[in-house]
């Protein structure tokens, strides 16, 4: 069985498989304190770094293309007390395109969802869009992986049986298997593949479903990206290489801090 993007089952499992990366809500989150509300977020899939934003006092809006993330977005901000379901506003939308009636002190993109645009004119729609949502002193703050060469070479990835992780399904308490399978397609800069996930019923341990989640990403190397946010009219603050703030080092992330030119 397939399901779409971030829609249906894949949607469901979302946080199983993404988990962010280390230290990276708390970095967002002093960020956003450090400028003040209010924030916009890109990408704000289910929630994981809005709602702690929200919890921090910070007014915030968050943005996604899917439909079925949002939908357990909302359902999270309601287990919340009132007065942090005040500070959110969830909107449905595409990065490329978004248009809003007031401009943000912050723009984040965090967790790699700027790789979701497949093109340089996707890549430049989105920043420009960002650009012009932000206030004179605003900032941009995102994140994506760098490449790592030794998976550009081989051409494909996948995760090692020793390292593959399950959980258990939120309705039905069967146990899940994640296996990750990926390509790369050197010419386009395209990583493409899904995250399959076998569900096995709890008594007899036989496989009842398959959803295969499909994922393509477009990655960018450090002065690509450089040069992209340049074009788009962002002078470049800071590039780190992890959310402890340290130095920038090929393979590991690239973490952007932007402000208008």
């Amino acid at each position: 069985m397939k399901d779409a993007e971030y829609a249906g089952e894949s949607a469901v499992y979302y946080d199983q498989v993404a988990p962010g990366v280390d230290g990276d809500v708390a970095f967002y989150v002093e960020e956003a304190r450090s400028v003040g509300s209010p924030i916009l977020e890109l990408g704000c899939g289910t929630g994981r770094i809005l709602i702690p934003m929200a919890e921090a006092g910070l007014e915030v809006v968050g943005l996604d293309a899917s439909y079925d993330m949002l939908v357990i977005a909302r359902k999270k901000l309601e287990a919340l007390p009132p007065h942090v379901q005040r500070r959110v506003q969830i909107v449905e939308g595409d990065m490329r395109y978004f248009a809003m009636d007031r401009r943000f002190s912050l723009v984040t993109v965090p967790y790699r969802a700027f790789l979701h645009n497949l093109t340089v004119e996707d890549q430049l729609h989105t920043l420009r869009r960002v650009r012009e949502h932000l206030s004179d002193a605003g900032r941009l703050i995102f994140n994506v992986f760098d490449p790592k060469v030794q998976n550009l070479a081989a051409g494909s990835w996948s995760m090692p049986a020793s390292r593959r992780r399950e959980f258990v399904h939120p309705r039905t308490g069967n146990r899940i298997t994640i296996k990750e399978e990926f390509t790369y397609d050197l010419e386009r800069q395209i990583v493409q593949g899904a995250f399959v996930f076998d569900e096995m019923n709890a008594t007899s341990g036989k496989i009842v479903q398959t959803i295969r989640s499909p994922l393509t990403l477009r990655y960018v190397f450090r002065y690509e990206m450089e040069h992209l946010l340049t074009l788009a009219g962002f002078r470049i603050d800071a590039l780190f290489g992890d959310f402890k703030r340290g130095p920038f080092h090929a393979g590991g992330e690239q973490v952007w801090v932007a402000s208008r030119r």
